[in-house]
């Protein structure tokens, strides 16, 4: 629960002022009810795009805390339970999407599912599966739903992570998920070039969301995390949300490929 957390995350709940960047736009955010998510979703809806969000059901309170937010922007909010690791979990919400927002202009596969590792010799098929399955497999099934109903202008928005080029040992399957959605990034940018849809990824480094203190890391590492980047703080969701903006919007219309680090310093 986010609002467990201490100190509690910071959303833009109070500080994101919108600038109508996304008027009219239609966005799929999944991993929608917290953390980089919950805040991409606050900017969107002041920017002025109507957002549906996928979430987990056990995260039904967060979701609603989510929507609040969204419709007191004054734009429409669609909540979608699902489990992402189910292909047709997949289908069933970009289908939704469309239907109850009637179109989709933005794509952010944003969901991920992380644990601290004491070894290789302790990885287990199940864990592995889940992280890929959440990570990786469920973001190119949403993209091959999403694309063919994408019109040029569209944008689709990957979240990977510093973890992609400074791997950290005890994160070994997380971070080889985020380095192939590098990969997956560059590759279908090059491909939807043609089709006027724009690929891009945001590369967030120590950012304090509920994932953290849910990723199994002692407790002494989740106290300083983030102290050592040169801004010698973890970022706030709210930090990551301009990437997410700004690279959905007009100002980005010639930007497709990239991968764009909110690191607080620490090197990509």
């Amino acid at each position: 629960m986010t609002e467990a957390m201490e100190p509690t995350p910071d959303h833009g709940e109070t500080s994101w002022v919108g600038r109508g960047r996304l008027e009219g736009r239609k966005a799929l955010i999944t991993g929608g009810d917290s953390g980089i998510g919950r805040a991409v979703a606050i900017a969107y809806a002041r920017e002025g795009a109507d957002v549906a969000i996928v979430y987990l059901p056990e995260e039904e309170e967060d979701a609603q805390t989510t929507e609040r937010f969204i419709r007191e922007a004054g734009r429409k909010c669609v909540l979608l339970p699902a489990d992402l690791t189910e292909e047709q979990a997949c289908v069933d919400v970009v289908a939704a999407a469309r239907s109850e927002l009637g179109g989709l202009d933005i794509l952010i596969p944003n969901a991920a599912y992380q644990r601290q590792r004491d070894g290789v010799e302790t990885l287990t098929t199940s864990e592995i599966e889940r992280t890929f399955h959440t990570n990786l497999v469920s973001t190119m099934l949403l993209a091959r739903e999403a694309v063919p109903h994408m019109s040029p202008g569209a944008s689709i928005i990957v979240t990977t992570s510093i973890q992609a080029s400074s791997p950290a040992p005890g994160l070994l399957d997380y971070a080889m998920t985020k380095a192939a959605l590098v990969a997956f990034t560059q590759a279908l940018a090059e491909e939807l070039g043609e089709k006027g849809i724009r690929v891009n990824a945001v590369a967030p480094g120590p950012i304090w969301t509920p994932l953290i203190p849910a990723t199994g890391f002692p407790a002494e590492k989740v106290k300083e995390f983030g102290a050592d980047t040169p801004l010698g703080r973890a970022g706030q969701p709210v930090e990551l949300a301009g990437a997410y903006v700004y690279l959905a919007s007009d100002e980005a219309s010639y930007t497709s490929g990239a991968v764009l680090p909110v690191t607080g310093g620490k090197g990509f």
